[in-house]
């Protein structure tokens, strides 16, 4: 669609530093997402401004610079590790005479490569077209208006405003294929919500070893690498845990310093399975030295998608890597979990971290042992469907021993709706 240079694999690599601690970016973090990428650096090309150059992003002697770079290197592509406006883009290009790509760009490209399913590859293409459609002036260089004369006729709009058209009615189009995906994954939302089952969401910043924890908790094989946004496609599974029964446990897409509103808006369907999970087990590389600097990011997109209210248990992962570090349960005043500490990859501390999940999903929970006489069958079946059986027997006068447990609010709403003698048959220890 547009009159612009191919990416190709050898690259310059662009970082400024600003005085400015919201718009610092990290260099290796920058590396790391090229890798990710596949592309191959070659030279980086540093420097420091007080703020952004309207014209080139960094000033026009840094600019040569980088042009220099890219004829000596014979470079492909040139990445910043910085968002850059439209302009900005293409008055680089013009004057290193190849493809520029910033930071917003290069995520794209890497969640264009990583998804697989058909709702990812669908969220990936609105973010893309949604970063596209600011970049649209004098894509096409050869077609500014559609001539007049025998057999030139056309509708009278520029190639400009035609391709404008053309990415409206594609962005509603999959705006439309996203809705039914949103409403099929909130119809299995409420099957759980009905069927009482807690679902537990793995956050984190990318990278952490989210996937490699999941595997190890699930006997799943989702793909899991030492690379940035190895996971995007959410992926869920059933999980047993003591005195709570069943949970679901949700992997998700990984989080990262500045990530694209673009991307937040089109993962919307996605983000959802974090939105509306009981307990988050917030994923903390801890061998990283800014171990601090991811949390507070991954607290910020969760403020962003208003997952910030629900509880969290923090996971501090990759102790494998320190030294005098063990497998433990750090609890706050009350006795609450608030931070296990483990090695997925090893899967030291895994056995810890669901005996912490089973105590947080259980502070609200009851546990009754009920006399259930015969007559009354039909509670008995509504207990089933709950699954919140834990045990059941028979005494000798012919009534069903059952042990139930469930959280508090589901026990009040069952007095009240089903049985209000329900507690006449609780055994009194």
């Amino acid at each position: 669609m547009f009159d612009r240079y191919e990416a190709g694999e050898q690259a310059v690599l662009v970082h400024v530093e600003f005085a400015d601690e919201n718009t610092k970016e990290d260099l290796l973090e920058l590396q790391l997402l090229v890798s990710s990428a596949g592309v191959n650096a070659i030279d980086v090309v540093s420097g420091s401004r007080q703020a952004p150059h309207p014209r080139y992003f960094v000033g026009s002697g840094k600019a040569e610079e980088i042009a220099n770079a890219v004829r000596t290197q014979q470079a492909d592509i040139v990445i910043f590790n910085h968002s850059l406006s439209p302009s900005q883009e293409r008055n680089l290009e013009a004057l290193c005479k190849c493809r520029v790509l910033d930071r917003t760009g290069l995520i794209l490209d890497i969640f264009a490569q990583r998804a697989r399913t058909h709702e990812g590859k669908l969220q990936v293409e609105l973010a893309q077209l949604r970063h596209i459609s600011t970049r649209l002036i004098r894509g096409w260089t050869h077609l500014d208006k559609q001539k007049g004369g025998i057999g030139l006729r056309g509708p009278g709009e520029s190639q400009l405003e035609t391709d404008r058209r053309l990415l409206r009615a594609r962005i509603k189009s999959i705006l439309r294929r996203l809705e039914k995906v949103q409403k099929q994954r909130e119809q299995g939302r409420r099957a759980r919500i009905r069927a009482e089952i807690p679902t537990v969401s793995l956050v984190g910043y990318t990278n952490a070893g989210k996937s490699t924890l999941f595997n190890e908790m699930t006997n799943a094989a989702v793909y899991a690498a030492d690379q940035l946004f190895a996971t995007l496609d959410p992926t869920l599974r059933k999980i047993q845990l003591q005195d709570v029964g069943s949970a679901i446990l949700a992997d998700t897409v990984g989080f990262i310093r500045h990530l694209p509103h673009d991307l937040i808006a089109a993962f919307k369907a996605t983000l959802q399975e974090t939105q509306q999970a009981n307990l988050l087990l917030h994923v903390v590389d801890y061998s990283d030295d800014q171990f601090r600097e991811n949390i507070d990011q991954v607290n910020d997109v969760l403020q962003e998608i208003d997952a910030d209210e629900i509880q969290q248990l923090v996971v501090c992962n990759k102790i494998d890597r320190m030294e005098g570090v063990d497998a433990k349960i750090d609890r706050n005043e009350e006795g609450v979990p608030v931070r296990v500490w483990l090695s997925a990859q090893q899967g030291v501390g895994v056995d810890l971290l669901l005996q912490a999940i089973t105590e947080c999903l259980s502070e609200n929970m009851v546990r009754h042992c009920l006399s259930i006489p015969s007559s009354k069958s039909n509670l008995r079946g509504v207990f089933f469907e709950m699954n919140c059986i834990s045990s059941e027997s028979y005494s000798e006068e012919g009534n069903w021993l059952v042990d139930v447990c469930m959280e508090e609010s589901d026990w009040l709403r069952l007095i009240k709706r089903v049985d209000e003698n329900l507690e006449s048959y609780v055994i009194k220890h």
